[in-house]
């Protein structure tokens, strides 16, 4: 066992932690399981095929981009959204190496 439980977080982990609050929402994973491979949305067409509000899908969105979960760009009046699949890849093999490593 460490004994050290203050030591500092690991470089590599230390946005797995936002990445994992905002897939941990069913929501969230709700609006992930909505995109096609490679697919970009803008938030009308999630909307359309969600059950929440507009503003309640623009909360989730936000969270999901800010946990690098999402990319987004706008064009014209629209944002559009993908998925940061090199980002969510990477967080994840971080997670299985350590359990990999140290389980």
């Amino acid at each position: 066992m460490y004994k050290n439980y203050m030591r500092a977080i690991p470089r590599e982990w230390r946005n797995i932690s936002k990445v994992y609050a905002a897939l941990g929402d069913e929501h969230r994973q709700r609006i992930m399981l909505t995109f096609e491979p490679g697919e970009r949305l803008n938030i009308g067409e999630i909307v359309g095929v969600s059950t929440l509000s507009r503003t309640a899908v623009s909360h989730h969105l936000r969270i999901l981009r800010e946990a690098g979960v999402l990319q987004s760009q706008k064009e014209g009046k629209e944002v559009y959204f993908w998925i940061n699949k090199a980002f969510l890849v990477d967080a994840m093999e971080t997670v299985v190496q350590f359990i990999r490593r140290n389980a």
